[in-house]
Parts: structure tokens; sequence; C-alpha cells
């Protein structure tokens, strides 16, 4: 046996397994994880399977060593034989290069202390039953640099325009005799910039949602949220 052999073993099985154990060394467990959000909300994930490797093992699983027995057409004595061998090799190489690389799997890795933990490589798929499954975005619209330049050009252009208005105003309302008109006048002026400023800000968060969470959270809660 070789780790390439190895490698397509362990994966044959564990697409129809949720434990693969290796004699002496450890198993292999596969979970069902369930569909989860990323990009701050904005994209679904399909559910998938997720690998991994736990340092203990059932004396009596002898799933590794049937299935090379009957894939070769020999006894299970010597298909045991053969296995407890190989993944007693395994061990020895883990516990002095700390490093496994198991081909269409992942790797398996040692810490100093001789912990075995196990990578899964960024593409491997043992989730048969998601085949076709793509992440959804739920993004109508992706913003370019040019529009949200655009468009906060456009915010200060009209915070500039409407902070004249008001001037204006005011100016008018201390000339004119009555103080109704001008209470009237800074009444209106007030409501008309916040609906001018609440417009502007919906388009904005409409077409550059990560600008405006720049501008409502801090770093450290932007990080959170995006965890």
């Amino acid at each position: 046996m070789d780790i390439d052999l190895f490698s397509n073993i362990v994966k044959d099985l564990i697409l129809d397994n949720d434990e693969v154990t290796l004699p002496g060394l450890g198993t292999f467990v596969s979970e069902l994880m369930p569909s989860s959000f990323s990009d701050k909300g904005y994209t679904i994930n399909p559910p998938y399977r997720r690998l991994s490797f736990r340092q203990r093992w059932k004396e009596d699983d002898s799933l590794l060593v049937d299935f090379y027995s009957e894939t070769n057409g020999i006894e299970k004595s010597q298909a045991a034989e053969i296995v407890g061998e190989f993944v007693s090799g395994l061990k020895e190489t883990l516990q002095s290069k700390k490093l496994i690389v198991l081909p269409g799997l992942g790797r398996l890795r040692a810490t100093k202390e001789n912990a075995f933990f196990f990578i899964a490589d960024e593409d491997l798929d043992i989730y048969p039953g998601g085949f076709g499954l793509e992440p959804v975005s739920l993004k109508t619209h992706e913003e370019t640099p040019e529009e949200v330049t655009a468009v906060v050009k456009e915010l200060q252009e009209a915070l500039s325009e409407d902070e004249a208005v008001k001037t204006v105003k005011s100016v008018e309302a201390v000339e004119a005799p009555s103080k109704r008109r001008h209470w009237l006048v800074a009444v209106l002026g007030t409501v008309a910039s916040v609906i001018l400023f609440l417009g502007l800000f919906m388009l904005l968060a409409r077409i550059a949602p990560d600008f405006i969470d720049k501008i409502l959270y801090t770093e450290e809660e932007l990080r959170i949220i995006n965890y």
C-alpha cells in the first residue's frame, strides 16, 4: 500500500461513513455542517460535510481492514497486517517529521507534543448530496469605486447647498419683522435638511453598503460583525 492508495481508500469510505478509524493512530470524522451566512450576511453558503481528525480510535472498528480485504481479495488477517504496518509507519513519520500529505484529502500534522490534527484541502468535496449547490448572494448590485466616489461627492455638494440655503433663510428671518415667520422658516429649513440628508443616506446605503458600515461602526465592531 502507498500513500495515494491509502488516501483514495479513506476518501471512498468517508463518503458513506461518518467515521473511518486508523488502528493505533486516530479516526477521521465527517460532520454535516448547516447553511451559513458570510459577507456581512449578504451571502448564503450551502451545507457541506467537514472532515476532521481525532486522536482516538475504536479497537473493534474493522472498516478499513474489511474494505482492503474485499477490494484486494485477500484474507482479513493478511489485510489487517498490511493496514496495521502501513498505519504504524504513518504514525512514526508523523511523530518525526510532523507532517504527512494525503493526496486529495489534506494534511495530517503533529504538534511538538505529538498531538495530531488534520487540515483538509480547500476543494475537498465529500458531500454528494450537495452536488450543484452554490452560494447565493443577496446583493442586487455591487457598487464600483466610481459609484461610491460620485455618491459621496453628491452628498457633500448637497450638504453644502443646504448650508447655504439655511444661511440665506436665517438672514431673511433676521430681517423679517415677524418672529412667527422667523420660526416657520427655521423649522421648514431644518425639516428639508433632514429629508434631504435621509434621502441621500438611503441612496448611499443601497449602492454602497460597505461605505455606510464604515461610517456606522468602528473597526473593532466591523471585525466582530464580519467574523
